[in-house]
């Protein structure tokens, strides 16, 4: 059995708990978290809940970490520090900061002789892996990413900052039209506007100036100013009964040629629809806890990225039955 830890049990933890239930090689041992661990109500029966200043007392009852924490100020401390003394999986998703987070934990874990997994998900994650593909078969071609219909967690966080907001949910939706254009193997150029739209569901205080909250979102920087933003003003039990999910997903496209005179076109795609963007993460994280407990048996210490990981690692069925079954 790989004996898994968890680190904070938010959304990300919880569904790391259920999947480690859904897998008959794993049992999860500790939940380590910031609060009183009295107060979670976790379903394992196998599990004990500690406070996270007592994980090095149990680095000897774990095989695999995994970080359920966030990439803005969480994962940047954790991973490095966790990495010396656990073999770690993380999620860390800041694309631009990966290279950095990258050598600093692989300097820990090489150091601790331990293996550390980092950006796993599903982008950073599956979608990186398969853009990876498919550059690799079609170099003649480009990649396109589109993310949605889903839920931006970090843009719901910006709108609910705005003075005068009680609450809100902010979905990210491709343009069907550039979608459509990319399947049809055009290899057309995009403005970000072109690709995606951003639809706001917020609940405002009474008496609150709707076209200054409005004019707000639509105009912040980094967020919303570059797309077609279409702002909804509902009622608080409109916003739960109806928005009260995390869905998310996308889609990876490359369109290629091929042949001496590149006569003929070819387009790979990948796509995922999500009831639970951070139940579908956890999954994915459970499953590159095998890798990392398996390299770790093997000597392969310091950090990885999806991109080293061999497919049968993160599988828990044998090399003859993949061979017999799935090849």
């Amino acid at each position: 059995m790989i004996r898994i830890g968890i680190l904070g049990y938010g959304n990300l933890g919880k569904g790391i708990e259920a999947s480690v239930i859904q897998n008959p090689d794993m049992e999860l041992k500790y939940i380590f978290t910031r609060r009183d661990p009295l107060s979670l109500d976790f379903r394992s029966k196998t599990a004990q809940a500690c406070h996270i200043d007592d994980i090095e007392s149990k680095k000897d009852e774990i095989d695999v970490l995994i970080l359920c924490g966030g990439s803005a100020t969480d994962l940047p401390l954790q991973s490095p520090k966790m990495a010396e003394m656990f073999n770690i999986v993380d999620s860390f998703d800041t694309h631009a900061k990966i290279p950095q987070h990258f050598e600093n934990v692989d300097s820990s874990a090489k150091k601790g002789k331990h293996t550390a997994i980092i950006s796993v998900g599903w982008d950073p994650g599956l979608f990186s892996v398969m853009r990876l593909y498919s550059g690799a078969v079609l170099p003649a071609g480009k990649d396109y990413t589109f993310w949605g219909r889903g839920v931006s967690q970090g843009h719901s966080d910006a709108i609910r900052r705005i003075e005068g907001v009680i609450d809100a949910k902010q979905y990210t939706v491709p343009v069907e039209k550039a979608v459509q254009n990319v399947r049809d193997g055009k290899m057309p150029e995009f403005t970000t506007r072109e690709k995606h739209t951003r639809e706001c569901y917020v609940v405002a205080e009474e008496g609150a100036d709707l076209a200054r909250i409005e004019s707000e979102i639509k105009n912040m920087p980094n967020y919303f100013a570059d797309y077609d933003t279409t702002v909804h003003f509902v009622s608080l039990d409109t916003l739960k009964k109806e928005h009260s999910g995390i869905p998310h997903g996308g889609m990876v496209i490359r369109s290629g040629k091929t042949g001496l005179e590149n006569e003929n076109a070819h387009t790979i795609e990948f796509s995922l629809k999500l009831d639970s963007n951070p139940q579908f993460t956890s999954n994915v994280l459970t499953a590159y806890a095998r890798a990392a407990y398996r390299m770790s048996k093997e000597g392969s210490f310091g950090c990885k990225t999806i991109f080293d990981i061999p497919p049968a690692y993160i599988s828990p069925i044998s090399g003859d039955e993949l061979r017999k079954n799935l090849l």
